[in-house]
């Protein structure tokens, strides 16, 4: 009887359809275009904030410009550092020869001003930032070295640890010496728990509606495929079950999930979701978030669930290295409309650049209709002129070549662009 009962059982069995693995689910990667595009504008930018960081790190916030152009290859500018101050002449102020002096620019100096008052005004925000990254920290606190590399990222100041920290003792706590630059071994731990910050953006979403329409839906997350972009029937199929399962906080205590169940994978997204949320771009370094895999409790694959996921995250190649981009906080123009107050430090730079910028192409037109002019009238006096105009000036309205970044130095880099 009992042998029979087996083989029955067994028999059933062969007939009970196989359960995928999320690890075997594959979604073929497409590019982008209006997406890749956000971030190939910012290339100027990210040179132009790689170069002013090597002169205020440097004592005094001067240093002279033949060591300024030694660093060329190590702050991957594509061009010399002589040509590169001419087409933005408003970063930089160089004092005249025999040695001459790079230190900041009156513009620059103001803007250094403005950003100090901004983090001021927005430091409660920049401080619940910061928090919140300690909540998601399975021990409640994160290496110091590992804030400071994704503190632009975060918006957070360059001297967090005395302009922030110090101000918010019931929410933080320094353990052990981080050192005159942040590479020492201190931790930064939650000083007290708080129920107010411990929602993610999803959940404050549903909040937010559910304050309009009174009625709170359930907390989810935005998925926006790309137009053309289609999913096979099978991955169809596996998104909406897992969709319609129970949203899973990144603040809560998920010890007992099993690392290859669906629910895994939901909280695995919540986190990934809340950490692109808290930064002031929703986008970030895949390497720069692969530095808390540890303490976030990311397996080492976890960069596979970007491309798991197509509707809500969008991995970019350009620069060369991997960016993912939160789909929900871009337009179908790749322009950032879920806006960070941070982002204004930014846009203060890049017009600072602009308008030098400006002022140089205006120079050489000038130039160039002064050469246009002397050419011509040499042409009745059959005089020669030269029509050389300095090298690398010519080319100040061409795009550069494309920056080459490297991993091992984005991972061990501690210091990111403004």
């Amino acid at each position: 009887m009992l042998l029979r009962a087996a083989a029955a059982a067994a028999h059933r069995l062969r007939f009970i359809p196989p359960v995928r693995r999320i690890s075997s689910l594959k979604v073929p990667w497409r590019r982008d275009a209006a997406l890749d595009a956000s971030i190939d504008r910012d290339r100027r930018f990210r040179q132009a904030s790689r170069l002013v960081r090597e002169v205020l790190l440097s004592p005094g916030r001067r240093l002279l410009l033949r060591y300024l152009s030694k660093r060329r290859q190590r702050i991957r500018l594509p061009v010399h550092v002589t040509t590169f101050l001419r087409r933005y002449p408003r970063l930089l102020s160089v004092s005249p020869p025999p040695d001459p002096v790079a230190s900041p620019s009156p513009q620059l100096a103001s803007f250094l001003e403005f950003a100090s008052r901004l983090q001021a005004t927005h430091s409660p925000l920049l401080a619940s930032r910061l928090a919140k990254l300690l909540m998601m920290s399975s021990t409640r606190a994160l290496p110091v070295a590992k804030i400071a590399a994704a503190k632009r990222d975060f918006g957070l100041p360059d001297d967090f640890l005395v302009s922030l920290v110090p101000r918010h003792p019931d929410l933080f706590r320094l353990v052990g010496d981080p050192g005159p630059d942040a590479s020492g071994d201190a931790f930064l731990e939650l000083a007290s728990w708080d129920d107010q910050l411990a929602k993610s953006a999803i959940e404050l979403r549903a909040d937010r509606e559910a304050d309009v329409v009174g009625i709170r839906p359930r907390p989810n997350f935005t998925v926006k495929l790309p137009k053309g972009f289609y999913l096979k029937k099978e991955m169809r199929e596996w998104v909406r079950d897992w969709l319609e399962l129970p949203y899973v906080s990144p603040y809560a205590d998920t010890f007992g999930l099993h690392p290859a169940s669906p629910e895994a994978e939901k909280r695995l997204i919540g986190v990934l979701h809340e950490v692109l949320s808290l930064s002031v771009e929703r986008r970030m370094a895949i390497p720069i978030i692969g530095k808390f895999c540890d303490e976030f409790r990311l397996s080492n694959a976890f960069s596979n669930a970007f491309t798991r996921h197509p509707g809500i995250f969008y991995v970019s190649l350009k620069g060369g290295i991997k960016t993912v981009i939160l789909r929900e906080a871009y337009d179908e123009n790749g322009e950032l409309v879920d806006r960070d107050p941070m982002i204004e430090l930014k846009e203060r730079f890049v017009a600072i650049m602009d308008e030098g910028h400006k002022k140089y192409l205006e120079e050489l037109r000038r130039r160039n209709e002064m050469l246009q002019k002397e050419r011509a009238n040499a042409i009745h006096r059959d005089v020669k002129v030269d029509t050389n105009i300095e090298e690398g000036d010519m080319e100040g309205s061409e795009e550069d070549e494309d920056e080459v970044y490297d991993y091992a130095q984005v991972e061990s880099e501690g210091r990111e662009p403004l």
